[in-house]
């Protein structure tokens, strides 16, 4: 069985009343709103089942299991959001299932995470844990599980690659530009994400964007900024060294553009999400077709356009290419169009004959498609990435 059929094998066909779907998703969404206020003590509940029922898997984690945590629940919240979604949930769920190879995850591991998980659930959900609502999320979870595991098993590609660092340089005191050679090249398509686990700091692994399309000679740039209370970013910006050897796990993602499409681009790019923004145009540039493009690049102040300066040079040699600098904080002098990228996207209008890609951080990412969507812009042709700090 596919993991496309493990994903819709419960869910309603043409004929069959939809009230047992929308029932098995309302109760999943209903009991994770009640335990999600208390996610940091949820989290330590289900790791310290985990590491109980299965004492090995412990070897798998950083010794300081916080950002794990966090990590856990984005994790959930994103599954909930999705579980009625099959045609996007299934290649989330494929990949998920890829990356995990890295880890050195068993087939027998996903049973020990599924009783730890539904078990530190029913703790938190309380009285209001019901049969119910106990079938739901076993269900849900046998489905994740199954579609996780096939796709793991059904790859045969390396688990990962190793990397070594031939650049460093800083951009600004919180952001780095960081250039790598992998041992050979990573299938990976512009726009994707991998993640990358360093020597600054074993066993926690990033995901970060690769700013450049695919090379012949596996190079990979990457530009990090170090966020409040990234254990890993801001290693890698202060601290990452030429010769530092990297692990870099499978690529990831959804952000592409396919290949002899003609359809109109919007782009709308926050801080270092212009890194995979980059890699897209001059995977485009490249291409004998090339769709008019309309890129929207933005910061909280002219500063924080890093990468302005080289995509404005590349936009004079392609007509194709259109490119409005937006700030949220100037004085004037800029040209920046004033305002956060949702609201100045919008106001240009809902462009309904375009397909959209947005990267940036979780909320400018949330407030952009939400203002879009309002605005009249069709959730399909809208395409984001769910991971993006640390």
């Amino acid at each position: 069985m596919t993991a496309e059929q493990l994903l819709t094998a419960d869910l309603p066909t043409v004929g069959e009343s939809r009230s047992e779907e929308s029932g098995m998703v309302e109760l999943i969404r209903s009991s994770f709103a009640l335990v999600e206020p208390r996610a940091e003590e949820l989290g330590r509940h289900f790791y310290a089942t985990l590491f109980s029922r299965a004492p090995e898997t412990r070897d798998l984690f950083p010794v300081n299991m916080e950002v794990q945590r966090s990590r856990l629940l984005r994790a959930l919240v994103h599954v909930v959001q999705m579980v009625d979604q099959p045609d996007d949930l299934v290649p989330f769920l494929q990949q998920l299932g890829r990356d995990h190879r890295k880890f050195g995850v068993l087939a027998q591991h996903y049973d020990a995470v599924g009783a730890a998980l539904l078990g530190a659930i029913s703790t938190f959900a309380g009285h209001a844990w019901t049969d119910e609502i106990e079938k739901a999320w076993t269900d849900a979870y046998g489905i994740v599980a199954h579609a996780m595991r096939a796709a793991a098993e059904a790859e045969t590609g390396p688990a990962s690659w190793l990397a070594r660092v031939v650049e460093h340089e800083r951009l600004g005191w919180d952001l780095a530009r960081i250039t790598v050679l992998t041992s050979e090249p990573i299938p990976y398509r512009a726009g994707q994400y991998v993640s990358v686990e360093t020597p600054q700091r074993p066993r926690l692994w990033r995901y970060l964007s690769p700013a450049n399309a695919p090379r012949p000679d596996g190079a990979l740039e990457f530009h990090v900024r170090a966020v409040n209370n990234g254990w890993v970013s801001r290693a890698l910006v202060a601290h990452a060294r030429v010769g530092d050897t990297w692990r870099i796990g499978p690529p990831m993602g959804r952000m592409h553009v396919a290949p002899g499409s003609t359809r109109e681009l919007l782009m709308v790019a926050g801080g270092t999400g212009m890194a995979p923004i980059r890699a897209l145009l001059f995977d485009l540039a490249a291409r004998q077709e090339k769709p008019a493009t309309h890129l929207f690049v933005g910061g909280r102040t002219w500063e924080d356009l890093y990468a302005f300066p080289e995509l404005r040079k590349l936009s004079y040699n392609n007509p194709w290419l259109d490119i409005v600098p937006v700030v949220e904080k100037d004085e004037g002098t800029s040209g920046a169009e004033r305002g956060t990228l949702a609201d100045v996207v919008t106001r240009y209008g809902a462009w309904a004959d375009h397909d959209v890609l947005v990267c940036g951080s979780p909320s400018m990412i949330r407030a952009t498609v939400s203002r879009m969507l309002v605005a009249g812009t069709q959730l399909d042709r809208i395409r984001y990435d769910p991971f993006t700090m640390d």
